[in-house]
């Protein structure tokens, strides 16, 4: 099992986590099996493995998008398995922002607009709305491009935008799903200078990925292979 840090220092801790799909079927596949994992707060955190490892499973767990089949979740102290849909929806929103490879940009909407759309959910008014987005991409470099579409900004900048709406509701989590996987090295390589920049303001940066040469950059490394999760080692 990883070490395991005092618990008001962990913000993810899974003990024993599991996910069986179609259980007690022919058809029964064991996605997960019985990961143990303590990530710390300000870390940057790498879950390594190849397509169909189990991977996307754990970190649908980890995101609080699907419910485990046994095993334990703390998040940011919060035992996920206690709380309803609504109740997990909410943790979702205040404690985790998501980053994925295809950027999820409203194409209608401008930099600034997407940004600023998740604290429309938290009910958060709209000259503040605009406000926070405004900060938030001149944090990410992008100060400059808040009335450009998403077609009219290179794939990198997508991401900056992305990464933004992530940070909006000041998640203490932020998830990161394969983030450069759509974009050329070089720009792979800037976002991910930003991730690190993130984690020394503070933030605790979770990657998943399936290169070796993108978890290089965190600081520590899972590695998944067929549903088993263990710390450090390479594929």
């Amino acid at each position: 099992m990883p070490s395991v840090a005092p618990a008001d220092d962990v913000v993810i801790r899974t003990h024993n986590l599991r996910k069986v799909y179609a259980p007690g079927t022919e058809a029964e596949v064991v996605a997960l099996s019985d990961a143990d994992m303590a990530v710390r707060r300000g870390e940057f955190v790498a879950i390594i493995g190849p397509s169909g490892s189990g991977k996307s499973t754990l970190m649908n767990l980890i995101g609080c998008l699907d419910k485990p089949s046994a095993g334990t979740y703390l998040c940011d102290g919060v035992d996920v398995a206690t709380l309803d849909a609504e109740e997990r929806a909410i943790l979702r929103r205040d404690k985790i922002g998501f980053v994925f490879q295809g950027f999820n940009l409203l194409p209608r909407l401008s930099a600034l607009e997407n940004v600023a759309m998740p604290m429309g959910y938290a009910n958060v008014p709209r000259a503040e709305r605009l406000r926070r987005a405004q900060a938030a991409l001149e944090a990410v470099g992008l100060g400059g491009r808040t009335g450009h579409r998403p077609s009219e900004l290179s794939g990198g900048q997508q991401q900056r935008v992305a990464i933004a709406r992530a940070l909006i509701n000041r998640p203490p989590i932020l998830l990161a799903d394969e983030p450069t996987g759509a974009l050329d090295t070089h720009t792979g390589d800037e976002i991910l200078r930003l991730f690190k920049q993130l984690q020394r303001d503070g933030h605790t940066v979770v990657l998943i990925t399936h290169d070796p040469d993108v978890a290089a950059a965190a600081n520590r490394t899972f590695v998944i292979r067929d549903g088993v999760l263990s710390e450090g080692g390479s594929l």
